[in-house]
């Protein structure tokens, strides 16, 4: 069965879209296939790579070495709980300034213990400024829909600490583009201005994807999911879930100062050739519809 298009966009938005899916980062984690897939993306795309709890910040920085040899913008992540103390981050400040990375991603870190002395990010950001490097870009991560495990004012604090210490931030998964529109607000009330960069799921099987959102504390648009199968089928249909709808509702709000949406950062959970596929298809879709 054919899924039906979604309303014309105005030309300014459909072209805001289209060069936000153009430039969205890819964010993958380190595996041994990894490097294969990314076969499939454009030269010189933007890929984010995470630092797993298991492999640590080295291995994150050896992959940036190769994918950057090999054209690809690249945006390391550099969890604070994985920095064993500022002498191991000034062996990784130098080794990002020998590569010539210009932007990277401050979370926290998943792993339960931090390895040394910084259990936040806004600590380890706080050591980074301390040196004299040439990052032009310092991410961090923001939660729309709030935090299994912390307050939504203390969201809002400690979004207010990384912002003299950062340039833009990275949104959790969400699946509602009004929540994500009311969040704007909200942190634009409180004098957070750093752009924002709207964390999205790639092209992903629809049972695994809710089970993933749920894990990680993606709020109120799937909470109600838990236990409603039969809604959530009849709702979200077939088996594979795609973002068009999303990024159409999301479409106006691109356009809007106010909210400084700067683009899209895609969850991808290396499933690499998936979301180029999707994205190439969204953007001539967009193309088609001019």
């Amino acid at each position: 069965m054919t899924r039906p298009s979604p309303l014309p966009l105005p030309d300014v938005e459909r072209e805001a879209l289209a060069h936000a899916i153009h430039e969205t980062y890819m964010e993958i984690f380190p595996s041994p296939s990894i490097e294969q897939r990314l076969d499939s993306l454009e030269a010189g795309s933007y890929v984010a790579i995470t630092c797993s709890p298991k492999r640590g910040v080295d291995d994150t920085l050896d992959f940036t070495e190769r994918l950057t040899a090999r054209g690809f913008r690249v945006v390391p992540h550099i969890a604070a709980r994985m920095v064993r103390d500022k002498t191991h981050l000034q062996g990784i400040m130098r080794r990002l300034a020998d590569l010539g990375v210009e932007s990277i991603f401050v979370p926290g870190g998943d792993t339960p213990r931090p390895l040394g002395t910084y259990a936040t990010a806004v600590q380890l950001l706080r050591d980074i400024a301390d040196f004299d490097h040439r990052l032009q870009h310092i991410g961090v991560a923001a939660h729309p829909e709030g935090h299994p495990a912390v307050d939504p004012e203390t969201l809002l604090q400690e979004l207010s600490a990384k912002q003299p210490l950062a340039t833009y931030l990275v949104t959790q998964m969400c699946f509602d583009a009004a929540a994500i529109a009311a969040w704007l607000r909200v942190i634009r009330a409180r004098g957070i201005t750093l752009a924002v960069w709207v964390g999205l799921p790639g092209v992903f099987d629809r049972a695994a994807l809710l089970e993933v959102s749920l894990r990680i504390g993606v709020g109120a648009s799937l909470r109600f999911l838990r236990d409603r199968g039969r809604i959530v089928r009849r709702l979200f249909g077939p088996k594979t879930y795609r973002l068009d709808r999303f990024l159409y509702e999301l479409a106006p709000r691109m356009t809007d100062p106010e909210l400084g949406i700067a683009g899209f950062h895609l969850f991808c959970f290396n499933k690499v050739a998936e979301s180029e596929q999707w994205r190439r298809q969204f953007i001539a879709g967009l193309r088609r519809s001019a």
